[in-house]
């Protein structure tokens, strides 16, 4: 693993911190979720964040770990909510941001320990 890759991984990292502190922040509730602006921003913003960092992981990284992240469907989230913002499904970022992020922050965590620099 390169450094960059290692850089990439820790950005990633905060942002995965960025929406389990606004989900702190605003509650763990999908109502108040799309009806709060600032929070749905915060999170949307924050996982199209993690799409395009992703999308700059070198081949061989993403490689190496297909098998415990889908890199692909994490920069097709990023297309899809860069291209579509106005008219996404409130519930699919839901869902990412508490389903999927956590074990995305659980990867970077473990990744992190594993490759000091």
């Amino acid at each position: 693993m390169g450094k960059g890759d290692l850089e990439r991984i820790s950005h990633i990292k905060r942002y995965c911190d960025d929406i389990a502190a606004a989900i702190k922040r605003f509650g763990d509730s999908f109502e108040v979720f799309a009806g709060d602006m600032d929070f749905y921003n915060s999170v949307s913003m924050s996982i199209m964040q993690i799409g395009e960092l992703s999308g700059g992981l070198s081949d061989e990284f993403r490689d190496a770990t297909r098998t415990q992240m889908p890199w692909g469907l994490i920069r097709g989230m990023r297309n899809h909510l860069a291209h579509t913002y106005a008219t996404m499904d409130k519930r699919d970022i839901w869902e990412t941001a508490t389903e999927d992020i956590p074990n995305l922050s659980l990867f970077c965590e473990k990744v992190i320990e594993n490759n000091p620099y």
